[in-house]
């Protein structure tokens, strides 16, 4: 399916991309079932934005990955209290927007005005092969693929551009770089709320990864290859560097964060046969010395994973001495099933305060947002 999404994506003249929440697939079968789009990507859906105190309806037809087809609506309901953009009517029996979908990934591309080509990819190694190919992370879905934004403070990273001279700047570097440029930004929000900041910090540093990205691969649309392997060896560098930047930025954002709330913490340190929990509270040393004494209480984990939807139970070894595992991700929906396995295997599971919504009802009082998690590992240090 992956080469069909690339080729639909490189037709189409625009893409949308978002997790399957459960208010997306609650309704499955019902005639008013469907994904809801976020108001920033209407232009997928009608030619401007819809006036409040109406209801609108436009019919398109919707190709599938798996060739079946659709005669759908899309929905602008803006009357009452609602205002709000939706895809409805699949017909009874549509296989993917189930309950057990929450969590996939849904991609919408526009042809033409009135046809369109829809894929829902389930599996999370898939899923994480198409965030990585467009170099995205869970944070900058849920928006227009094809959106070429730039960030606001434009002197100040076109500055940064220009001091480099060498190789393509680390990860660290740009993650620092992202968090200086969005803390010079009028209207930045409330920098006290962790959740809100490590969100607006990722999306910043994507675009200011984009914009480096160019810098550094203008010359692909220029040169001639000498062979295809030269092209394929450049191709691959460039989607290897997008493949190891959302997991490594997402990791650089958490530590700053852990930092400035003055949390005593490594990263990697070392556990039972060598594992190396992303987080460990407060540290290293005081782990091992914890084993000698028996004394765990004031021991803590915690992973960070940018999707889960599957490999949560890779941390489960990570730390033998640490009863209840702590995992954060920026995963938008987790069905019902996995969650509940999770609950059995002790796994507290953490994600920014924006993405509790897209969960199940029945979970959203246990999961935990970071703001929450930062409290806990500060009463335990504390003490």
């Amino acid at each position: 399916m992956s080469y069909d999404i690339h080729v639909s994506i490189s037709e189409a003249e625009l893409v949308y991309c978002k997790f399957l929440s459960a208010n997306d697939v609650g309704l499955t079968g019902g005639h008013q079932s469907g994904p809801y789009v976020a108001k920033s990507a209407v232009s997928i859906l009608f030619d401007k934005p819809c006036s409040k105190g109406t209801n609108i309806t436009k019919t398109v037809e919707i190709k599938w990955h798996d060739d079946s087809k659709t005669i759908s609506n899309f929905k602008y309901y803006g009357t009452g209290t609602r205002n709000e953009y939706r895809i409805t009517s699949f017909g009874r029996g549509f296989p993917h927007f189930r309950t057990s979908n929450i969590g996939s990934l849904f991609i919408l591309c526009k042809m033409d005005l009135e046809t369109y080509r829809g894929y829902v990819i389930e599996e999370e190694t898939e899923i994480d092969a198409f965030l990585d190919y467009y170099g995205l992370s869970p944070a900058e879905t849920n928006a227009l693929l094809t959106v070429n934004d730039s960030i606001s403070v434009e002197t100040q990273v076109q500055q940064f551009l220009d001091q480099i001279t060498g190789d393509f700047p680390s990860s660290a570097e740009i993650a620092l770089k992202a968090r200086s440029v969005f803390e010079t930004m009028p209207q930045r929000g409330n920098l006290a709320d962790s959740d809100m900041m490590l969100i607006n910090w990722l999306k910043h540093e994507y675009l200011l990864f984009k914009e480096i990205e160019k810098k550094f691969n203008q010359d692909i649309l220029e040169v001639k290859f000498q062979s295809i392997d030269a092209f394929i060896n450049r191709a691959n560098s460039v989607l290897n560097r997008r493949k190891s930047r959302a997991g490594k930025s997402l990791e650089n954002h958490l530590a700053e964060i852990f930092r400035r709330n003055a949390l005593r913490f490594v990263d990697q340190g070392i556990t039972e046969q060598n594992k190396r929990p992303d987080f460990l509270f407060p540290d290293e040393g005081t782990y091992w010395d914890a084993v000698s004494t028996f004394d765990y209480e004031n021991l803590a984990m915690l992973a960070s994973k940018t999707t889960c939807k599957d490999r949560w139970r890779q941390i489960l070894t990570e730390a033998d001495k640490i009863e209840v595992k702590h995992l954060f991700t920026l995963q938008q929906g987790i069905s019902a099933n996995q969650l509940n396995e999770m609950k059995n295997q002790k796994v507290q599971l953490v994600v920014p305060k924006q993405y509790i919504s897209t969960y199940p009802m029945a979970y959203r009082d246990w999961i935990w947002d970071l703001s929450k998690f930062i409290s806990f590992i500060k009463e335990k240090q504390n003490d």
